[in-house]
């Protein structure tokens, strides 16, 4: 998720401050991904850094507004333009966390797995429920900003069971002993570098 582009991509439709920004980027994402305030201004101040965006001045009641620069503008249409490149090697917690405890000696995967589905599984039903919800004051646009967005977490959860089925199918073809590693006993090349005084104490 690019906070970055987004908060541009608002600034683009006029001039916001922060308070403001906040609160059209929990309308137009369904309040999935709230931001703090400290979280807006960082974001603004690299936005000014990098020529984005720009201070405005204050109004009557002391708030800040920022403003787009042109080449803010030329960065929203390149975001939105441009199609969102998924690194291959992208780390994910879960599966490094079932690949590690897999090599671990005592450790019941299957456990590890089974509770990861119960949560995975309660937490596709709170989706499902917050799919079915939509407040009275919701805009037909805000309501479709919302589908969008649990739609998009919904298939996600169901992904991650699918692959929980998976895993837990690629290990119950092993058995437990074949399974764990112990520390190598070919140790690394390089290890951390000595320390500064340490060097000068032996030298």
């Amino acid at each position: 998720m690019s906070v970055r582009q987004s908060l541009l991509a608002i600034l683009d439709q006029g001039p916001c401050y922060g308070y403001q920004l906040r609160a059209e980027f929990d309308r137009r994402t369904g309040s999935t991904w709230p931001l703090n305030v400290g979280q807006i201004y960082n974001t603004l101040d690299r936005l000014e850094r990098d020529g984005l965006a720009e201070n405005a001045g204050a109004d009557e009641h002391g708030h800040v507004y920022w403003r787009i620069t042109e080449a803010g503008r030329s960065e929203v249409r390149r975001w939105l333009d441009s199609p969102v490149e998924r690194a291959a090697a992208t780390r994910d917690e879960l599966a490094i966390k079932l690949a590690v405890a897999a090599t671990l000696p005592g450790i019941d995967v299957r456990e590890v797995i089974r509770a990861q589905r119960q949560a995975s599984i309660a937490q596709l039903r709170r989706l499902a429920e917050a799919q079915t919800k939509t407040t009275g004051t919701a805009t037909d646009a805000e309501a479709l900003a919302r589908a969008l967005v649990v739609d998009s977490l919904m298939f996600a959860a169901e992904a991650e069971l699918r692959w929980l089925d998976r895993a837990e199918e690629r290990i119950a073809k092993h058995p437990a002993r074949a399974m764990a590693l112990s520390l190598a006993t070919e140790r690394p090349k390089r290890g951390r570098p000595a320390r500064a005084e340490s060097v000068a104490a032996t030298g």
